[in-house]
């Protein structure tokens, strides 16, 4: 099986500009490609990882990755699969949010030895001369096709800013530029970015007559069709401070039935004569892959001991005999309580279970939180510094998620 031949049987490929002339290009290791990453928060998160999954593909392959850095992209945001206007950054918000990419980026693609490239496009984005740009660049863009793009069409319904109408602009000219720089070929994304992707490939044919492709990639969705990576807390991160290596697993190791072979195709590295041994699991039988899904993913983005550690404390608390060994833990002060004293409502937003009190109150209401398996049903239960001490407690949101909260 060539390397294209696996990326459609894992259900990667969406769109290709075409595809017999890229899968001759990656399969015989001469694609210089680049996906993008823009900045606009301090880590990565599941949206990038499947990305980042297939560089590491391609890498493999003998391809070389580039990996873009948006630090100029990001100063206007991309308008594609956005309903409203992204925050505006500082450059040095983005600046930070970029040292934190590439370290993580760094646990998936191997950047040693020149095996790839990341670039910043701040380097030609943020000194250009807006009338030469124009006239060198914005000549070649057609606004009536720009404007039939998907990218804009749920934004114009709802207003689109001109600073993000040059987004495409600036994309296209990214790809540009990485063509003249480093003999980028092909550049490759999600699917919500075939408009900028195509823009980019007719940018450098109208600029230099040579040849690029695109080529995007499913976007990782439930079969529900929404977009996988959220839960009631917010996005999952790659960032083990903001989704701790437990939750990470935990998210994985819970996804619906109907998701679980689609995934472990698009996002992990099992060959596909393994995963086809799980196809036909269904009920509790299915765990069994469930485990396998998220160990992976986790000790790619995590490592194998976290991975290790995150699923034995799965199996030590949904097996008999639990134990709360690597379970994700707060540590509280003295200076966090009232009278000796501290409310639900505080220690679930201070674990993080959480993100407000509304929000903690309506999970009590509602049943759903436990400490050290007595079920919570006030909101205005207190417990007494003395509780935390030692082995502290144990709280415990819905079915799947427990919580640890000692005094320091």
């Amino acid at each position: 099986m060539t390397l294209f031949e696996e990326l459609k049987a894992r259900g990667l490929v969406a769109q290709t500009t075409n595809e017999e002339e890229i899968a001759e290009l990656i399969n015989n290791g001469k694609a210089i490609f680049y996906i993008g990453f823009d900045p606009t928060a301090d880590s990565l998160h599941v949206g990038h990882l499947m990305q980042m999954i297939v560089m590491r593909h391609l890498q493999k392959a003998g391809n070389k990755p580039i990996a873009l850095l948006g630090g100029g992209t990001a100063m206007v945001g991309d308008p594609s699969g956005r309903t409203d206007m992204r925050a505006m950054l500082t450059q040095e918000e983005i600046q930070k949010n970029i040292a934190k990419f590439r370290i993580q980026m760094g646990k998936i693609v191997d950047f040693d030895n020149g095996n790839a490239i990341m670039v910043d496009n701040a380097e030609w984005l943020l000194n250009l001369n807006y009338v030469e740009f124009l006239r060198d660049i914005g000549v070649h863009f057609s606004v009536n096709r720009m404007l039939t793009a998907e990218c804009f069409k749920t934004r114009l319904e709802r207003g689109l800013s001109f600073l993000e109408f040059n987004y495409m602009l600036m994309q296209g000219y990214d790809f540009y530029m990485l063509n003249e720089k480093y003999g980028a070929n092909l550049q490759s994304g999600g699917d919500d970015q075939w408009s900028n992707i195509l823009a980019g490939a007719d940018l450098i044919r109208r600029k230099t007559g040579k040849t690029a492709y695109g080529i995007t990639f499913t976007l990782l969705l439930t079969s529900e069709g929404k977009k996988m990576g959220k839960t009631q807390k917010g996005a999952v991160w790659l960032d083990p401070e903001k989704t701790s290596p437990y939750e990470f697993y935990q998210y994985w190791r819970n996804v619906d039935d109907a998701d679980v072979i689609k995934t472990m195709k698009m996002v992990t590295f099992v060959p596909l004569d393994e995963i086809a041994q799980y196809e036909g699991l269904e009920g509790a039988e299915l765990n069994t892959a469930k485990e396998r899904l998220a160990y992976e993913i986790t000790k790619i983005v995590h490592g194998q001991q976290e991975a290790e550690k995150a699923q034995s404390a799965a199996r030590s608390l949904f097996g008999a005999g639990a134990s709360d060994a690597n379970m994700p833990k707060t540590e509280l002060d003295n200076s966090e309580f009232t009278d000796g004293k501290i409310s639900i409502t505080d220690l679930l937003v201070k674990s993080k279970l959480a993100p407000s009190k509304g929000e903690a109150r309506r999970l009590i209401d509602q049943g759903g939180i436990s400490v050290d398996d007595e079920k919570i049903s006030s909101v205005t239960e207190t417990f007494e510094i003395s509780r935390f001490s030692g082995d502290g407690i144990v709280i415990k949101k819905g079915k799947k998620v427990f919580h640890k909260v000692v005094i320091k």
